[in-house]
């Protein structure tokens, strides 16, 4: 990637209110980490997809990280439940944990990565 590009997770439109989230990686120590976006309130929040209570991903299918209301973020495999505005832990076994966040922003139509400020 050159200079100044930053990286298009997805089309705004992709991401709809307590909707699918888009998967997307993200590097970190020279590693690439699963990472996700969803919009909540109509705003978008992005985080590495991993639990808080044990390190596996959340989505139960490619993409699905909401409960069934969509007012929360939801870990397949134990339940821990998410803020999806914060990250941090409303319930189940990640308690004091929270999800780690990805700084994304919406430029033109599109969710980009956000710069580290």
């Amino acid at each position: 990637m050159a200079r100044g590009e930053r990286l298009i997770v997805c089309r705004s439109e992709a991401l709809v209110d307590g909707g699918a989230g888009v998967r997307f990686e993200v590097e970190s120590a020279g590693t690439r980490r699963p990472a996700f976006a969803v919009r909540y309130a109509g705003r978008v929040y992005a985080y590495r997809n991993r639990c808080a209570h044990v390190g596996v991903e959340l989505d139960w299918q490619p993409g699905h990280f909401f409960d069934a209301d969509g007012m929360v973020l939801i870990c397949s495999t134990h339940g821990a439940l998410y803020d999806p505005r914060t990250g941090a832990c409303r319930g189940g076994p990640c308690r004091g944990g929270g999800l780690e966040p990805v700084a994304v922003e919406e430029v033109d139509g599109n969710v980009v990565l956000g710069t580290k400020d």
